[in-house]
């Protein structure tokens, strides 16, 4: 009998696991064995995690690449991994670690060798980078700031009931991290895209996003370059960031079902 793959799908800030729901239920009717756990310190609920914000607190890009490779290493097979913004770059660390079979990075945020800063990226995360003390700290977004970070491309409506449902606080210390990556040699957002050994890789970018303008994931793929691996990518020129939850998300997985398909996965 065949035993189907296993996919894990890893949020990025501020959405709780459980919005990656629609996609496991359609990932579960395509065959696969799909997982969403979350990030360490999230608690089962979004209610919860907002309850706890400290539990959330002072998690780096390392703790949450050891968490899901802890996850991995109970699997018998590797797992195709699809990661939305910072759940895009640990896919992308994970792949280059040779601990998945492909990797799906949605509107990925920056690993290291991206130099790209647009304004609109800026200001997204102001409301962590306002203050040095959030490095230490979780942080929550305001409805008005996640209409700018993640809501920009759907109705106002649509984006308040996005904020409702999904929504929790963040650790400010991975976009730290990411923001000292070209400082630092030894920096956590450091993807070894060089490794010729791993797995295909599909990068997807909204063409709104406003917290990871197109600009960040094309100078993302340049980094693959040498590399003479499967390095794909995808645009949807009138989404934004919310791209994986809003009304349509179909669309997207969708089109991550037929590039596995086409990688024979």
């Amino acid at each position: 009998m065949h035993t189907p793959t296993p996919v894990i799908f890893i949020h990025g800030l501020w959405l709780h696991a459980t919005s990656w729901t629609p996609w496991s239920d359609l990932f579960r009717e395509a065959g696969y064995a799909p997982a969403a756990p979350g990030w360490p310190g999230d608690a089962d609920t979004v209610e919860e995690t907002r309850a706890h914000p400290e539990r959330l607190a002072d998690h780096g890009i390392d703790d949450v690449v050891q968490h899901y490779a802890g996850i991995i290493e109970q699997l018998d097979t590797k797992p195709i991994l699809i990661g939305h913004s910072f759940g895009g770059m640990i896919a992308q660390k994970l792949l280059g670690l040779d601990l998945a079979a492909a990797a799906i990075a949605i509107d990925a945020a920056q690993i290291k060798g991206v130099l790209p800063l647009p304004l609109s990226a800026l200001r997204a995360t102001l409301p962590v980078f306002k203050n040095p003390g959030n490095l230490h700290k979780a942080v929550s977004l305001t409805e008005e700031q996640f209409r700018f970070a993640f809501g920009n491309a759907v109705s106002e409506a649509e984006s308040q009931e996005l904020y409702e449902r999904w929504t929790i606080p963040a650790p400010g210390k991975p976009l730290f991290e990411a923001a000292a990556a070209n400082f630092n040699p030894h920096s956590p957002a450091k993807v070894d895209t060089a490794n010729e050994s791993r797995g295909p890789l599909l990068l997807i970018m909204g063409g709104k996003d406003h917290t990871v303008p197109e600009s960040v994931t094309r100078a993302t793929l340049k980094q693959y370059r040498h590399a003479s691996t499967v390095n794909d990518i995808l645009e949807f020129p009138d989404r934004a960031h919310s791209l994986t939850i809003d009304s349509g998300w179909r669309d997207v997985a969708d089109a991550c079902l037929a590039w596995l398909q086409e990688q024979s996965l």
